[in-house]
């Protein structure tokens, strides 16, 4: 399961939030670095990441027509660490048959 970090630009949806996430990439030709953003829709149940967090996303089944990505945790400002406030449903072991 992938996992990336990024900043919350939209909280308006109920239950989702949406995740701007940069990183570089070389241009094939004038061989400059180029900031890429995307913007993913991540799922969040209980609602409290608002606009500004910084969080980490993770990969997970589809959960609507725009929504693959959960979100695990907030990043810290002072430490750059991400704390887990929980964990994911998508991870938990399916019963017997």
């Amino acid at each position: 399961m992938r996992k990336l970090e990024g900043k919350i630009v939209s909280d308006k949806m109920t239950k989702t939030v949406v995740v701007a996430v940069e990183h570089s990439r070389k241009h094939p030709r004038y061989l400059k670095y180029v900031k890429i953003t995307k913007r993913l829709k991540a799922h969040d149940e209980k609602g409290e990441y608002h606009t500004g967090d910084q969080v980490v996303i993770q990969e997970t089944r589809p959960i609507s027509k725009d929504k693959r990505w959960i979100v695990i945790g907030r990043i810290s400002g002072e430490n750059k660490k991400a704390e887990i406030v929980e964990k994911p449903e998508a991870e938990s072991e399916a019963p017997d048959a």
